[in-house]
Protein backbone atom coordinates (compact mmCIF):
# COMPACT_ATOMS: atom_id res chain seq x y z
CA UNK A 1 0.00 0.00 0.00
CA UNK A 2 1.48 3.71 -1.12
CA UNK A 3 2.14 6.02 1.82
CA UNK A 4 0.36 9.04 2.72
CA UNK A 5 3.01 11.64 4.54
CA UNK A 6 0.97 13.50 6.73
CA UNK A 7 2.45 16.47 8.04
CA UNK A 8 1.35 19.45 10.42
CA UNK A 9 -1.34 22.05 9.02
CA UNK A 10 -4.00 22.28 11.17
CA UNK A 11 -6.73 20.49 8.70
CA UNK A 12 -10.24 19.26 9.09
CA UNK A 13 -10.01 15.85 11.53
CA UNK A 14 -11.77 12.37 10.80
CA UNK A 15 -14.52 13.87 12.62
CA UNK A 16 -14.88 16.62 10.32
CA UNK A 17 -14.70 14.58 7.16
CA UNK A 18 -17.01 12.16 8.82
CA UNK A 19 -19.35 14.81 9.13
CA UNK A 20 -18.91 15.37 5.98
CA UNK A 21 -19.64 12.52 4.26
CA UNK A 22 -22.46 12.21 6.23
CA UNK A 23 -23.77 15.58 3.95
CA UNK A 24 -23.59 13.32 0.95
CA UNK A 25 -27.16 12.48 0.34
CA UNK A 26 -28.53 15.98 1.01
CA UNK A 27 -25.67 18.19 -0.44
CA UNK A 28 -27.23 17.63 -3.63
CA UNK A 29 -30.36 20.04 -2.10
CA UNK A 30 -28.14 22.75 -1.43
CA UNK A 31 -28.93 26.00 -3.37
CA UNK A 32 -25.05 27.18 -3.09
CA UNK A 33 -24.11 24.09 -4.42
CA UNK A 34 -26.74 22.14 -6.45
CA UNK A 35 -26.46 20.01 -9.24
CA UNK A 36 -24.08 18.66 -11.04
CA UNK A 37 -22.58 22.27 -12.34
CA UNK A 38 -21.87 23.60 -8.62
CA UNK A 39 -23.97 26.34 -9.47
CA UNK A 40 -27.25 25.81 -8.11
CA UNK A 41 -30.33 27.90 -8.45
CA UNK A 42 -29.31 31.00 -6.23
CA UNK A 43 -27.48 33.56 -8.52
CA UNK A 44 -24.69 34.73 -6.21
CA UNK A 45 -22.81 38.04 -7.42
CA UNK A 46 -18.80 38.74 -6.12
CA UNK A 47 -14.87 37.69 -6.76
CA UNK A 48 -12.64 35.04 -6.36
CA UNK A 49 -8.77 35.08 -6.71
CA UNK A 50 -6.56 32.05 -6.71
CA UNK A 51 -3.36 31.18 -7.47
CA UNK A 52 -0.85 28.70 -7.62
CA UNK A 53 -0.39 25.89 -9.79
CA UNK A 54 0.80 25.98 -13.65
CA UNK A 55 -0.47 22.43 -13.73
CA UNK A 56 -3.57 23.45 -13.22
CA UNK A 57 -3.97 26.87 -15.38
CA UNK A 58 -5.19 25.40 -18.65
CA UNK A 59 -8.06 23.69 -16.56
CA UNK A 60 -8.87 26.61 -14.93
CA UNK A 61 -9.05 29.06 -17.26
CA UNK A 62 -11.10 26.76 -19.16
CA UNK A 63 -13.59 25.86 -16.33
CA UNK A 64 -13.77 29.90 -15.12
CA UNK A 65 -15.10 30.25 -18.76
CA UNK A 66 -17.59 28.17 -18.99
CA UNK A 67 -18.78 28.96 -15.44
CA UNK A 68 -19.68 32.48 -16.38
CA UNK A 69 -22.52 30.83 -18.23
CA UNK A 70 -23.53 29.13 -14.56
CA UNK A 71 -23.40 32.21 -12.38
CA UNK A 72 -22.74 35.36 -15.43
CA UNK A 73 -21.91 37.86 -11.92
CA UNK A 74 -19.71 36.26 -10.42
CA UNK A 75 -15.92 37.19 -11.59
CA UNK A 76 -13.61 34.10 -10.86
CA UNK A 77 -9.58 35.04 -11.45
CA UNK A 78 -6.87 32.55 -11.50
CA UNK A 79 -3.15 32.72 -11.35
CA UNK A 80 -0.34 30.96 -12.17
CA UNK A 81 3.32 31.18 -10.55
CA UNK A 82 3.23 27.86 -9.17
CA UNK A 83 2.27 25.74 -6.05
CA UNK A 84 4.42 27.82 -3.51
CA UNK A 85 3.10 30.74 -4.69
CA UNK A 86 -0.47 29.77 -4.58
CA UNK A 87 -0.11 28.97 -0.85
CA UNK A 88 1.79 31.90 0.15
CA UNK A 89 -0.50 34.27 -1.45
CA UNK A 90 -3.30 31.70 0.62
CA UNK A 91 -1.94 32.29 3.82
CA UNK A 92 -1.08 36.12 3.18
CA UNK A 93 -5.14 36.29 2.14
CA UNK A 94 -4.02 37.56 -1.09
CA UNK A 95 -6.47 35.01 -3.04
CA UNK A 96 -9.46 33.04 -1.53
CA UNK A 97 -8.21 29.48 -3.28
CA UNK A 98 -4.76 28.50 -3.91
CA UNK A 99 -4.20 25.44 -6.49
CA UNK A 100 -1.28 23.14 -4.85
CA UNK A 101 0.09 20.11 -6.22
CA UNK A 102 1.59 19.05 -3.00
CA UNK A 103 -0.68 18.38 0.30
CA UNK A 104 -0.72 18.61 3.09
CA UNK A 105 1.23 21.65 3.60
CA UNK A 106 4.63 21.16 3.55
CA UNK A 107 5.73 21.27 7.23
CA UNK A 108 8.15 24.17 7.04
CA UNK A 109 5.19 26.40 5.72
CA UNK A 110 2.47 25.73 8.27
CA UNK A 111 3.58 28.31 10.65
CA UNK A 112 2.20 30.80 8.02
CA UNK A 113 -1.12 29.19 8.78
CA UNK A 114 -1.79 30.73 11.62
CA UNK A 115 -3.15 27.71 13.05
CA UNK A 116 -6.25 28.24 10.70
CA UNK A 117 -8.22 24.97 9.26
CA UNK A 118 -7.39 24.47 5.71
CA UNK A 119 -9.22 21.94 3.27
CA UNK A 120 -8.12 19.93 0.52
CA UNK A 121 -10.39 19.81 -2.53
CA UNK A 122 -8.31 17.38 -5.24
CA UNK A 123 -9.74 18.79 -8.25
CA UNK A 124 -7.65 16.59 -10.95
CA UNK A 125 -4.95 14.28 -11.20
CA UNK A 126 -2.36 13.39 -13.92
CA UNK A 127 0.86 12.51 -15.42
CA UNK A 128 3.91 14.05 -15.35
CA UNK A 129 6.11 13.11 -18.25
CA UNK A 130 9.57 12.45 -18.81
CA UNK A 131 10.09 14.34 -21.81
CA UNK A 132 13.33 14.54 -24.21
CA UNK A 133 14.46 15.63 -27.42
CA UNK A 134 16.69 13.34 -29.30
CA UNK A 135 15.91 13.28 -32.98
CA UNK A 136 14.68 9.68 -34.53
CA UNK A 137 14.59 8.32 -31.27
CA UNK A 138 10.68 7.58 -29.65
CA UNK A 139 9.58 4.81 -27.75
CA UNK A 140 12.35 5.30 -25.01
CA UNK A 141 12.01 3.34 -21.88
CA UNK A 142 13.43 4.26 -19.15
CA UNK A 143 13.67 3.67 -15.10
CA UNK A 144 13.47 4.98 -11.83
CA UNK A 145 17.53 4.49 -11.55
CA UNK A 146 18.19 5.72 -15.04
CA UNK A 147 15.85 8.85 -14.67
CA UNK A 148 17.64 9.27 -11.08
CA UNK A 149 20.91 9.16 -13.12
CA UNK A 150 20.05 11.49 -15.72
CA UNK A 151 18.58 14.38 -13.43
CA UNK A 152 21.60 14.44 -10.62
CA UNK A 153 23.55 14.27 -13.57
CA UNK A 154 25.77 11.18 -13.14
CA UNK A 155 24.57 10.33 -16.74
CA UNK A 156 26.19 12.56 -19.01
CA UNK A 157 25.13 10.49 -22.73
CA UNK A 158 22.68 9.48 -24.13
CA UNK A 159 24.30 6.53 -25.07
CA UNK A 160 25.31 5.54 -21.61
CA UNK A 161 25.24 1.33 -21.22
CA UNK A 162 21.96 2.06 -18.45
CA UNK A 163 20.13 3.25 -21.12
CA UNK A 164 21.07 1.18 -23.92
CA UNK A 165 20.07 -1.51 -21.16
CA UNK A 166 16.79 -0.44 -20.99
CA UNK A 167 16.44 -0.31 -24.85
CA UNK A 168 18.04 -3.06 -26.80
CA UNK A 169 17.74 -2.44 -30.81
CA UNK A 170 17.74 1.31 -30.23
CA UNK A 171 20.78 3.11 -31.73
CA UNK A 172 21.12 6.43 -29.16
CA UNK A 173 23.53 9.28 -29.77
CA UNK A 174 25.81 10.05 -27.99
CA UNK A 175 24.62 13.30 -27.18
CA UNK A 176 25.45 15.35 -24.13
CA UNK A 177 22.32 15.29 -21.85
CA UNK A 178 21.00 18.59 -20.82
CA UNK A 179 18.53 18.47 -17.86
CA UNK A 180 15.19 21.03 -17.83
CA UNK A 181 14.01 21.80 -14.88
CA UNK A 182 11.46 24.02 -12.51
CA UNK A 183 12.91 27.31 -11.41
CA UNK A 184 10.30 28.64 -9.39
CA UNK A 185 8.93 26.42 -6.40
CA UNK A 186 6.88 24.08 -7.86
CA UNK A 187 4.21 20.89 -7.01
CA UNK A 188 5.45 19.52 -9.74
CA UNK A 189 8.81 19.11 -8.65
CA UNK A 190 7.81 17.83 -5.13
CA UNK A 191 5.90 15.01 -6.96
CA UNK A 192 8.36 14.31 -9.76
CA UNK A 193 11.36 14.33 -6.73
CA UNK A 194 8.95 12.11 -4.56
CA UNK A 195 8.80 9.39 -7.25
CA UNK A 196 12.53 9.41 -7.75
CA UNK A 197 12.96 8.79 -3.64
CA UNK A 198 10.45 6.02 -3.93
CA UNK A 199 11.56 4.63 -7.02
CA UNK A 200 15.31 4.80 -7.04
CA UNK A 201 16.01 4.84 -2.96
CA UNK A 202 19.78 4.68 -2.66
CA UNK A 203 20.53 6.11 -5.94
CA UNK A 204 18.34 9.63 -5.74
CA UNK A 205 20.11 12.01 -3.10
CA UNK A 206 18.55 15.15 -3.72
CA UNK A 207 15.38 14.43 -1.93
CA UNK A 208 11.93 15.67 -2.58
CA UNK A 209 10.76 19.35 -2.00
CA UNK A 210 9.16 22.25 -3.99
CA UNK A 211 12.73 23.14 -5.22
CA UNK A 212 15.73 20.76 -5.43
CA UNK A 213 19.51 21.95 -5.16
CA UNK A 214 19.74 20.79 -9.37
CA UNK A 215 23.06 20.26 -11.01
CA UNK A 216 24.84 23.47 -11.52
CA UNK A 217 24.57 22.66 -15.65
CA UNK A 218 20.47 22.04 -15.55
CA UNK A 219 18.60 24.97 -17.14
CA UNK A 220 15.82 26.31 -15.20
CA UNK A 221 12.48 26.95 -17.13
CA UNK A 222 9.22 29.34 -14.93
CA UNK A 223 6.39 26.88 -15.15
CA UNK A 224 5.35 23.51 -16.71
CA UNK A 225 5.76 25.60 -19.94
CA UNK A 226 8.92 26.94 -19.45
CA UNK A 227 10.43 23.27 -18.77
CA UNK A 228 8.65 22.66 -21.89
CA UNK A 229 9.84 24.94 -23.68
CA UNK A 230 13.75 24.35 -22.81
CA UNK A 231 12.78 20.33 -23.82
CA UNK A 232 11.73 21.90 -27.10
CA UNK A 233 14.46 23.91 -28.03
CA UNK A 234 17.32 21.78 -27.17
CA UNK A 235 19.06 18.95 -28.28
CA UNK A 236 19.89 16.20 -25.72
CA UNK A 237 17.31 17.91 -23.24
CA UNK A 238 15.26 16.10 -21.05
CA UNK A 239 12.98 17.61 -18.58
CA UNK A 240 9.58 16.42 -16.24
CA UNK A 241 6.59 18.22 -17.93
CA UNK A 242 3.21 17.77 -16.86
CA UNK A 243 0.81 15.50 -19.24
CA UNK A 244 -1.00 18.63 -21.01
CA UNK A 245 1.62 21.17 -21.50
CA UNK A 246 4.22 18.00 -23.05
CA UNK A 247 1.43 17.12 -25.70
CA UNK A 248 0.24 20.93 -26.33
CA UNK A 249 4.37 21.22 -27.20
CA UNK A 250 4.86 18.26 -29.16
CA UNK A 251 7.25 16.79 -27.23
CA UNK A 252 8.18 13.04 -27.13
CA UNK A 253 8.33 11.60 -23.75
CA UNK A 254 9.22 8.09 -22.24
CA UNK A 255 7.41 5.16 -20.72
CA UNK A 256 8.56 4.80 -17.34
CA UNK A 257 8.42 1.31 -15.58
CA UNK A 258 5.82 0.82 -12.43
CA UNK A 259 6.07 -0.52 -9.24
CA UNK A 260 4.77 -3.76 -11.11
CA UNK A 261 7.70 -4.08 -13.06
CA UNK A 262 5.98 -2.65 -16.29
CA UNK A 263 6.89 0.10 -18.98
CA UNK A 264 3.64 2.21 -19.18
CA UNK A 265 3.27 5.57 -21.16
CA UNK A 266 2.24 8.58 -19.89
CA UNK A 267 -2.21 8.87 -20.45
CA UNK A 268 -5.47 9.75 -19.06
CA UNK A 269 -5.98 6.61 -18.39
CA UNK A 270 -2.86 5.64 -16.61
CA UNK A 271 -3.10 8.27 -14.29
CA UNK A 272 -6.52 7.59 -13.39
CA UNK A 273 -5.75 3.85 -12.65
CA UNK A 274 -3.04 4.87 -10.43
CA UNK A 275 -5.00 7.54 -8.41
CA UNK A 276 -7.88 4.70 -8.12
CA UNK A 277 -4.81 2.60 -6.00
CA UNK A 278 -3.83 5.17 -4.18
CA UNK A 279 -4.97 5.52 -0.66
CA UNK A 280 -6.75 8.46 0.39
CA UNK A 281 -6.73 10.20 4.12
CA UNK A 282 -9.79 11.17 6.09
CA UNK A 283 -8.52 15.31 4.68
CA UNK A 284 -8.34 13.69 0.94
CA UNK A 285 -5.11 13.93 0.62
CA UNK A 286 -3.26 11.30 -1.23
CA UNK A 287 -0.09 10.48 -3.26
CA UNK A 288 -0.88 8.36 -6.68
CA UNK A 289 2.73 8.19 -7.03
CA UNK A 290 4.62 4.64 -7.29
CA UNK A 291 1.06 3.15 -6.50
CA UNK A 292 0.48 -0.45 -7.06
CA UNK A 293 -1.30 -1.98 -10.61
CA UNK A 294 0.04 -3.17 -13.67
CA UNK A 295 -1.72 -0.40 -15.71
CA UNK A 296 -0.34 2.52 -13.06
CA UNK A 297 1.72 5.42 -14.50
CA UNK A 298 4.01 5.72 -11.56
CA UNK A 299 4.99 9.53 -11.87
CA UNK A 300 1.48 10.79 -11.37
CA UNK A 301 0.70 13.84 -9.91
CA UNK A 302 -2.43 14.84 -7.94
CA UNK A 303 -3.53 18.39 -7.35
CA UNK A 304 -6.07 20.58 -5.21
CA UNK A 305 -7.58 23.68 -4.62
CA UNK A 306 -6.98 24.92 -1.12
CA UNK A 307 -9.13 27.04 1.06
CA UNK A 308 -9.71 28.25 4.60
CA UNK A 309 -12.61 26.35 6.30
CA UNK A 310 -13.89 29.75 8.27
CA UNK A 311 -14.21 32.54 5.08
CA UNK A 312 -14.82 36.12 5.97
CA UNK A 313 -18.37 36.20 4.92
CA UNK A 314 -21.31 33.87 3.79
CA UNK A 315 -20.99 35.52 0.60
CA UNK A 316 -17.77 34.41 -0.06
CA UNK A 317 -18.52 30.87 1.42
CA UNK A 318 -21.17 30.54 -1.29
CA UNK A 319 -18.68 31.96 -4.24
CA UNK A 320 -16.34 29.29 -3.00
CA UNK A 321 -18.89 26.17 -2.51
CA UNK A 322 -20.38 27.15 -5.86
CA UNK A 323 -17.45 27.15 -8.05
CA UNK A 324 -15.48 24.27 -6.55
CA UNK A 325 -18.94 22.20 -6.89
CA UNK A 326 -18.42 22.91 -10.83
CA UNK A 327 -14.87 22.28 -10.64
CA UNK A 328 -16.21 18.58 -8.87
CA UNK A 329 -18.90 18.78 -10.96
CA UNK A 330 -19.13 19.27 -15.07
CA UNK A 331 -15.84 20.67 -14.53
CA UNK A 332 -14.96 17.04 -14.26
CA UNK A 333 -16.08 16.33 -17.52
CA UNK A 334 -13.77 18.88 -19.81
CA UNK A 335 -10.41 17.32 -18.14
CA UNK A 336 -10.18 14.43 -20.95
CA UNK A 337 -10.10 16.95 -24.02
CA UNK A 338 -7.07 19.04 -22.40
CA UNK A 339 -5.26 15.84 -21.52
CA UNK A 340 -5.96 16.00 -17.89
CA UNK A 341 -7.20 12.67 -15.72
CA UNK A 342 -10.21 13.45 -14.22
CA UNK A 343 -10.78 12.34 -10.48
CA UNK A 344 -11.64 8.18 -9.85
CA UNK A 345 -15.84 8.78 -9.07
CA UNK A 346 -15.39 7.90 -4.98
CA UNK A 347 -12.80 10.25 -4.69
CA UNK A 348 -14.90 12.67 -7.03
CA UNK A 349 -17.42 12.36 -3.92
CA UNK A 350 -16.39 12.42 -1.27
CA UNK A 351 -14.84 16.13 -2.25
CA UNK A 352 -18.17 16.91 -3.13
CA UNK A 353 -19.59 16.29 0.19
CA UNK A 354 -16.41 18.06 1.79
CA UNK A 355 -18.26 21.26 0.11
CA UNK A 356 -20.84 22.44 3.19
CA UNK A 357 -17.77 22.52 5.29
CA UNK A 358 -16.54 25.46 3.84
CA UNK A 359 -17.90 28.38 5.76
CA UNK A 360 -18.41 26.50 8.89
CA UNK A 361 -16.64 27.55 11.92
CA UNK A 362 -12.82 26.49 12.17
CA UNK A 363 -12.57 23.14 13.80
CA UNK A 364 -16.42 22.58 14.36
CA UNK A 365 -18.17 19.92 12.60
CA UNK A 366 -21.02 20.96 9.98
CA UNK A 367 -24.75 20.82 11.06
CA UNK A 368 -26.53 17.87 9.28
CA UNK A 369 -29.83 18.37 7.15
Amino acid sequence: MHRVRVRGVAVAGVALAAAALSLAACSSSSTTTGGSSGGGSAKLSGTLNGSGSTFQLTFQQTAISNFKSVQPNMTVNYGGGGSGKGRTDLASNVVQYAGSDTAPIPSDETANFKGKTVLYFPVVVGPITVSYNLSGVSNLKLDGPVIAGLFDGSIKKWDDPKITALNPGVKLPSTTVVIARRSDSSGTTANFSQFLVDAAPGVWKLGSSSTIAWPATSQGGNGNGGVAQIVKSTAGAVGYVDYSDAKASGLTYASVKNKDGQYVAPSVQSATTAADNATIAPNLTFSAIWAPGAGSYPVTYQSWVLVYQAQSSANTAKMLQAYLGYLLGDGQKLLSSLNYAPLPASLDQKAKAQLPMIGSSSGASPTSS
